[in-house]
């Protein structure tokens, strides 16, 4: 089989061109509609004493070296979060930022080591406003683009139609045939043994190694993301508060927090909190992901106790991630997020 040519050259750059000029036009536009609604465009660093405490997100490592020529441990963000928090308990109330983000170990054809987060705050309001934003950016982006239905791999969705709002319990319940609410104890504890059980009632397929969120992401991905997002954009919102270790519990349920994600067409494109400000119950959250992140893949990140400090005086506030080149890539038609990078990683 041919080896395919390299993104330089002149005729695989002339087929992405279009693609990659429609970016420009997009990323104009989302800019001046943030500016226009009060917003400030800010720019976060890359290199942080911890890129992030999830367990599943890997990232990459470099020393820097001070005048004492000692060597210390920096990484590369996989997110401008907490940068952006530190901005708000500064004073800053609403904010965004098209942030050059670093994951390692992704690449696929909605992923890539490095890729763009078009990444906003709001303080002082709900988070349901965000998904407000997010019809409207869709709305945005189809007109920018000139593309009025969205299809990805055989899936077709009208980006300007109002979005769908679905609970996490209720996509488990229509598309796996599960109780998950059921499976969690009145202050969110999750029960696996409970799960396991309800999941092999309903047909699924679980290890004995298998934990909690083993479970409950295998049956997330499988069965109820790829319905997401079809014909219109889907608001998936109340996780688990398992799920959730950057948000705060909503205040009618405490076993789901204030937290959504956004799909089109299959496709998830943001990611979205009402942000936890309780720097206690933060540390926890993140000495459990860390506890995970070491069973599963023996090692940990640092906390940033710098964020910790900040998030003690930062006001209440909602934040969303969302990709940008996902975002291109949808509203151009483009096959693969590469196609949407002016250049893309090697190898």
């Amino acid at each position: 089989m041919q080896e395919a040519s390299p993104w330089w050259s002149k005729s695989r750059h002339a087929d992405r061109r279009p693609w990659l000029a429609a970016r420009a036009r997009i990323r104009r536009a989302v800019a001046a509609w943030f500016e226009a609604d009060g917003f400030t465009e800010v720019e976060c660093p890359a290199l942080q004493v911890s890129p992030g405490n999830e367990a599943h997100l890997h990232a990459f490592e470099t020393d820097v070296f001070g005048p004492d020529g000692i060597a210390r441990r920096r990484y590369l963000h996989t997110s401008p979060e907490f940068s952006m928090k530190k901005l708000l308990a500064a004073g800053e109330r609403r904010i965004f930022d098209f942030a050059r983000v670093y994951r390692n170990r992704e690449r696929t054809a909605l992923h890539h080591p490095e890729f763009t987060l078009l990444e906003w705050y709001r303080a002082g309001e709900p988070y349901e406003r965000l998904m407000q934003d997010c019809a409207a950016l869709l709305t945005l982006a189809s007109e920018t683009a000139g593309t009025r239905l969205w299809r990805w791999r055989g899936r077709e969705a009208d980006p300007c139609a109002a979005p769908e709002r679905l609970t996490v319990a209720d996509a488990f319940r229509r598309f796996a045939g599960l109780d998950l609410l059921a499976t969690l104890g009145a202050d969110g504890t999750p029960d696996r043994e409970r799960l396991a059980a309800a999941a092999r009632a309903a047909g699924h397929r679980i290890a004995d190694d298998d934990t909690w969120t083993d479970v409950y992401s295998r049956i997330l991905v499988d069965r109820v993301e790829p319905n997401l997002g079809l014909g219109r954009a889907t608001v998936l919102y109340e996780y688990p508060a398992c799920e959730a270790a950057l948000s705060r519990r909503t205040p009618r349920d405490p076993r789901v927090a204030e937290r959504f994600e956004l799909y089109i067409c299959g496709v998830e494109l943001a990611n979205a909190f009402g942000e936890l400000t309780d720097p206690v119950e933060q540390r926890r959250r993140f000495e459990e992901e860390m506890a995970e992140k070491e069973r599963v893949y023996g090692e940990r990140y640092p906390i940033d106790e710098d964020f910790l400090s900040a998030l003690a005086v930062m006001p209440e506030a909602s934040g969303i991630a969302l990709g940008f080149d996902r975002l291109v890539m949808l509203a151009t038609g483009a096959p693969r997020i590469d196609d949407v990078l002016w250049v893309p990683v090697e190898g």
